[in-house]
């Protein structure tokens, strides 16, 4: 069944999708643009991130999606840049455009969402705000040994929902109660079903605000994570496919991380070479890597590899190790690499109400 949405407004419609690292934003996302695309609907993409050279944002890419970014801080640090960066999408007459919050945010409703309501309700329709859930994750968040900057971070994300899903319905045997979905990107388990609800708007946008958050704690829980972002081009030796190049490096980080007695809160590589790509990504240590390409690509001698990786480390740390796993393929060139902790959130706006809702209909 596809989607029964259709464009109503010459606005379009922002949809923002928040979740821990590694519930699989990006992922479902991308599936909602191509079931969206069968109905004749544009969509586009914001990214999000601390840092840059975005895996993300090279994924949508290579699916076709137009893609913005917004580096250098979370989107409630960054309005401006996330309302420009919409705003630069709109002049493509996109219908709808996905927006995801950097992996570790919290208080969205009252930087993002409020703001968004109140002040630029004449140039998009804010959708409902869809908090994606992964329910192994969410279990182990549950858990009494679950890391305490992590699963408070987790916690204040799942209160902020006004439509919380869990993802991965294809791989999880029993599921948590309590979602309003459970979706599968891979086979598109009531991803229609979802599109429905937020794009029909049957829920209010923005109607759950956190009360009394402590910045002092959010930005201690943020930097316990170490953030590293990495890029580069080579030309091998002797030519390999994109899945024998990553996944031996991805290996090869999570090995290392695990012996320096680092937790992996998300760990994603994507390789391109002119034969096909592959995307490999882990949010545990030791975790079975999920992969999307072509496992089947042919060899080549010349690749571009982006690599992100969120863990519960010093920075200086997953440097050396990244460095060390990249660096066996060889020499690289036009590199980027950062390794840092989150600088404590500053937001630009922040609302302590609720904004009702805008009668514009243009």
């Amino acid at each position: 069944m596809e989607s029964g949405f259709e464009a109503k407004s010459k606005r379009p419609v922002l949809v923002l999708v928040g979740g821990f690292l590694g519930a699989g934003k990006t992922t479902l996302l991308l599936k909602a643009a191509e079931i969206l695309g069968r109905s004749g609907l544009r969509c586009a993409l914001i990214t999000n991130d601390q840092g840059g050279a975005l895996v993300d944002t090279e994924f949508a890419g290579v699916h076709g999606v137009d893609t913005g970014e917004v580096t250098g801080g979370c989107f409630c640090c960054r309005l401006t840049d996330l309302v420009d960066a919409a705003a630069a999408l709109a002049a493509h007459q996109p219908d709808v455009i996905f927006a995801e919050p950097v992996g570790s945010c919290i208080d969205i409703s009252a930087t993002i969402l409020q703001p968004l309501k109140a002040y630029y309700a004449d140039q998009f329709q804010l959708a409902p705000f869809t908090v994606l859930a992964d329910p192994d994750e969410y279990v182990r968040m549950q858990a009494g040994d679950a890391h305490a900057d992590l699963s408070y971070l987790y916690r204040y994300q799942l209160d902020e929902a006004d439509l919380l899903c869990f993802s991965k319905a294809d791989l999880c045997r029993a599921m948590p109660p309590g979602a309003d979905f459970h979706l599968s990107a891979r086979t598109g388990q009531q991803v229609d079903a979802w599109l429905d609800a937020v794009l029909n708007q049957e829920r209010i946008a923005g109607s759950q605000l956190l009360q009394n958050v402590d910045y002092a704690r959010y930005a201690e829980a943020e930097a316990a994570l170490g953030w590293l972002n990495w890029r580069g081009e080579i030309r091998l030796k002797k030519p390999l496919s994109p899945a024998l190049l990553a996944g031996p490096i991805l290996d090869e980080i999570d090995t290392e991380l695990s012996a320096a007695g680092i937790q992996i809160a998300h760990l994603k590589v994507l390789d391109r070479a002119s034969t096909g790509y592959v995307k490999a990504s882990v949010t545990r240590n030791g975790e079975e890597p999920g992969v999307d390409g072509d496992l089947t690509a042919s060899f080549a001698l010349d690749h571009a590899l982006t690599l992100n990786l969120r863990a519960t480390g010093d920075p200086a740390i997953m440097e050396k190790i990244v460095r060390t796993a990249t660096g066996r393929a060889g020499s690289w060139e036009n590199e980027h690499l950062q390794a840092f902790r989150p600088s404590p959130p500053k937001p630009e706006r922040r609302l302590d109400h609720i904004v009702a809702e805008s009668s514009h209909t243009g």
